[in-house]
């Protein structure tokens, strides 16, 4: 079975909306841990507009399945990594004004530097993972880098992804090519950003060996498209 980690970013950036504590994160990290959920996933940001840096040292107390923070390697961000030593961290170049993230690594421009990170993140026992787009020139960097997994960045699959078959397959292929070098080469396989309830069977029944996902902005707004029906009748109940 391939693990969820869900991204709880969204909930953070819902709570900083109004400048309080609710929705609370630490009670939904809790809650989503025991709805059955594998992993929590937390991406802070420089200017915290949705994590803040506080949160890993309180989620780090409570989460009791794996913990992965993703993020770039800036020098604050690595102090964080090895202050909190989550289970895994997921190493993701993105800029400071970058809206999401919008693109995996380029292995063989940045190499050295992501051997330097990986190996340092390697000696105080976190286990390493490369954001990575489906790109076969990327992956022979990877075994001098030393990281133990990547993470596809699945956009481009989900954005082709639709009703016709042989469209699918045509979106994702570049990750089934992949893949194959990757267990060949024994790197573990994570993926994750715009994986759904619509094409998430389709991505996991197609890539070999796929350990985990990590799930946030859809999670969400799934959650909201499902459950609201039930909000507005409890509320019409108490109101009569």
């Amino acid at each position: 079975m391939t693990k969820l980690s869900v991204n709880i970013n969204k909930i953070a950036t819902l709570r900083n909306s109004r400048g309080a504590d609710f929705p609370n994160l630490i009670n939904f990290a809790k809650r989503i841990q025991s709805y059955g959920a594998e992993g929590i996933t937390v991406h802070p940001r420089p200017d915290e507009r949705h994590i803040r840096y506080s949160d890993i040292y309180d989620l780090k107390s409570i989460v009791y399945k794996e913990f992965n923070i993703e993020g770039n390697p800036i020098n604050k961000f690595i102090d964080l990594v090895i202050k909190n030593k989550p289970d895994q961290v997921t190493l993701v170049p993105d800029a400071e004004s970058d809206l999401t993230s919008c693109a995996g690594w380029n292995t063989i421009k940045h190499k050295n530097y992501l051997k330097e990170v990986v190996s340092e993140f390697n000696s105080n026992g976190i286990r390493t993972s490369i954001f990575l787009d489906p790109d076969v020139k990327y992956i022979e960097s990877l075994s001098e880098i030393g990281a133990d997994r990547i993470e596809f960045y699945t956009e481009a699959y989900a954005k082709n992804y639709g009703p016709e078959l042989d469209r699918n397959k045509k979106a994702i292929e570049p990750y089934v090519i992949c893949a194959k070098y990757l267990n060949q080469m024994g790197i573990g396989i994570n993926a994750g950003h715009d994986l759904a309830l619509d094409n998430i069977k389709f991505f996991k029944n197609n890539i070999e060996n796929l350990l985990e996902v990590s799930i946030g902005h859809a999670l969400i707004v799934e959650s909201l498209e499902l459950g609201i029906e039930t909000v507005i009748k409890k509320y019409l109940t108490y109101l009569k």
